[in-house]
């Protein structure tokens, strides 16, 4: 089914955008009485590999992420003012079905409880884009979605180059590259402001963990999908390098 929209709520306070993505843990599906801090502390053992905090707290995240930016690529295709702006929109909401759909397989095999809804955080990031019009609809939605992603970005590799699960390792494979694609094509819009962009990816507001952590689901509540859209012709593999010149014949 669509993933609907969430446009409640006050208005997010744009200069306090802060960490998407925040570690997140449902430590009652594991056995787990306390949560370590402790990224690499191995939770369960599978037939997949080792476990850890930060394996399943990268599921969790790549899920929440799904939630709200779904939600914002359709906006983005509906009020956007640019067939760039349109196509951002379509990224998204392709790029993220796909990971949804990774997400949703994977998780039983590892006991993995999956949220369906997004952070409070999260949710306000839909509401301040869907309070604009216009023009600045398009500044507002791009300016989250390229702070975001950037700030995501370093996590993937992290998590690809420390995990020892083969299907965590299968879903980095497949968020860096979608994320590598969405951060491409909100830089094709024109609207990215490089500086402003840095300076918010690497100055977050220090929230409450209430806001950062998407609620968990209700027991025996039914997994949220979202929907695939075949008719969007999407393709969010990670783009192929940008020209080089041909070295010079001697």
């Amino acid at each position: 089914m669509r993933m609907s929209r969430n446009t409640a709520g006050s208005v997010f306070v744009f200069g306090a955008l802060g960490l998407t993505l925040a570690a997140l843990a449902y430590p009652a599906m594991l056995g787990v009485e306390n949560t370590s801090t402790t990224a690499d502390r191995i939770i369960a053992n599978t037939r997949y590999g080792p476990l850890t905090e930060a394996d399943r707290d990268f599921v969790v995240k790549v899920r929440a992420a799904g939630l709200w930016e779904y939600p914002l690529g359709e906006l983005a295709m509906e009020r956007g003012t640019t067939p760039e702006m349109k196509e951002a929109g379509a990224h998204l909401i392709v790029g993220h079905a796909r990971l949804d759909e990774t997400c949703r397989r994977i998780a039983p095999e590892l006991g993995i409880t999956l949220p369906n809804q997004a952070s409070p955080q999260q949710q306000q990031f839909v509401a301040t884009a869907a309070a604009e019009n216009g023009r600045q609809f398009d500044s507002t939605a791009v300016t989250i979605m390229r702070v975001t992603h950037g700030q995501i970005f370093p996590v993937v590799a992290k998590v690809r180059a420390n995990t020892r699960n083969s299907l965590v390792r299968q879903l980095a494979d497949q968020a860096n590259d979608t994320v590598l694609d969405h951060i491409t094509v909100l830089e094709k819009t024109g609207l990215v402001n490089h500086e402003q962009v840095n300076f918010q990816q690497t100055s977050p507001p220090k929230l409450p963990q209430e806001q950062l952590t998407p609620p968990p689901p209700q027991p025996g509540a039914p997994v949220l999908a979202l929907e695939p859209r075949p008719n969007l012709n999407i393709n969010t593999a990670a783009p192929s390098p940008s020209p080089t010149p041909a070295p010079t014949s001697r």
